[in-house]
């Protein structure tokens, strides 16, 4: 029966190929506009770590004077270079990292590649089990580098592609500020968006080149580039960085139970006040535990811009709608005495109301397939873009089944309608008429 109706609306549409025209473009154009924001709302909402996420968090402490003080403040969004060591040393999570990014001049051997300022991540060895970072070659640094500011490195594979061919360059030397470093691992397929452990380097930038270790880093004065915020008669003097009363550390930890996200909270408001009680700390304790999807939306990494244009593309979309719910009206109508006709043979309202639903059906098809292609040019356009989550802009297969579906339910929707007013017209006065 459904090949019947199937082969009934593929005639129809034959027969009036304006109206049909019209039908299409009009669906086509709704739903391009729409699947093209909300692919990119999907891109730039989605969970950076879909395996881990949900044991990641992100620790915040209070260090600041009293200047400003209000007792719903939220806490720095960084930590001190003391409380970030205290928290690293204190082990009390699974895994803890301790992190900050920069520039660093890279000096290739390569006589034929130019210097050039490479982006660094400085961290702590956890950073890369915890975030359960992939290696093509190698593998990372443990503690033992960290304590001892062992001068080893890490490299992307777009790095390890750019100076050694995509070898494995595992054992290689690397000359970053006028000091060789021995490339200890590279990295492989592993770009999580946004940067949600680095975000003052941008959220959706691109990838690090290298990765050092935080302490090692800070022993060669490294260039730190991400935000310092001071307090007091602290000047943020960047090679000193270790002594003032400046946050501009980032710290995650990994917790793998409820039980100990409570007992690691409970861990920071007591060190909170056996800072507050030594006079370190004048503020009351103010400390958060959020997770890593929770601390994506306190720092609202989805630009405001792009759920704005979601809702105005679906306003667009609705306008498109009720324009072709429209056209099937005068499409259905203009149908009466065929379908009184149909009616008069023993056809059902229920079996024409099928029918007509199955015409609207074909169309959402045709109009879902010319969205897709407009959604792919609008996403072409956004690519093309100055903005930093623009090469982010691409439909996975998810999203471009989601285009169809919605095009058809939409299609649907729209020849609910038309198809129930045409199917309560009189056979009688239609045949009568006649």
């Amino acid at each position: 029966m459904l090949a019947y109706y199937f082969d009934l609306a593929v005639h129809s549409l034959k027969r009036h190929r304006v109206l049909t025209a019209l039908m299409v473009l009009a669906i086509a154009m709704g739903i391009g506009a729409s699947m093209t924001t909300l692919t990119v709302l999907h891109v730039l909402s989605g969970d950076p770590l879909p395996q881990r996420s949900g044991s990641i968090y992100y620790p915040q402490i209070d260090p600041r004077n009293l200047v400003d003080y209000s007792p719903k403040v939220e806490p720095p969004e960084q930590l001190t270079w003391v409380d970030g060591m205290y928290l690293l040393h204190a082990r009390r999570a699974v895994r803890q990292a301790l992190m900050t990014g920069g520039m660093v001049p890279l000096q290739p051997a390569q006589s034929a590649i130019d210097p050039f300022q490479a982006a660094a991540l400085y961290t702590s060895s956890d950073f890369f089990p915890m975030f359960n970072v992939p290696f093509k070659y190698g593998t990372g640094w443990g503690e033992a580098e960290d304590a001892g500011k062992v001068r080893v490195a890490v490299i992307s594979s777009a790095l390890n592609d750019k100076l050694f061919g995509g070898k494995n360059s595992v054992g290689q030397m690397l000359r970053l500020q006028e000091t060789a470093f021995r490339i200890i691992g590279v990295l492989g397929d592993w770009h999580p968006n946004p940067h949600f452990y680095e975000w003052y380097m941008g959220g959706y930038d691109s990838d690090e080149d290298v990765y050092l270790p935080l302490t090692t880093a800070r022993d060669l004065k490294m260039e730190h580039d991400g935000s310092t915020d001071c307090w007091g008669n602290s000047g943020g003097d960047p090679d000193h960085l270790e002594t003032v009363n400046c946050t501009w550390l980032q710290f995650w930890v990994q917790l793998d139970t409820p039980a100990s996200v409570a007992d690691y909270k409970r861990f920071l408001e007591h060190y909170s006040q056996d800072q507050h009680r030594a006079g370190r700390f004048l503020r009351p304790p103010n400390v958060r535990l959020r997770s890593l999807m929770q601390w994506l939306d306190y720092l609202k990494m989805v630009p405001s811009d792009a759920r704005l244009q979601v809702w105005l593309s679906l306003g667009f979309l609705a306008v498109c709608l009720i324009n072709t719910v429209g056209l099937m009206l005068a499409k259905f109508m203009r149908r009466s005495t065929e379908l009184s006709v149909r009616r008069a043979l023993g056809a059902s309202r229920r079996a024409l109301f099928g029918q007509l639903l199955m015409e609207s059906g074909v169309i959402g098809l045709l109009g879902g397939a010319g969205g897709l292609l407009l959604a792919l040019l609008g996403l072409w356009l956004i690519r093309q873009q100055p903005a930093d989550y623009a090469d982010l802009a691409r439909m996975d297969i998810s999203m471009l089944l989601t285009t169809l579906l919605i095009a058809v339910l939409a299609s649907l929707i729209a020849g609910l309608l038309p198809a129930w007013r045409a199917c309560r017209v009189a056979p009688a006065l239609q045949l009568k008429g006649n």
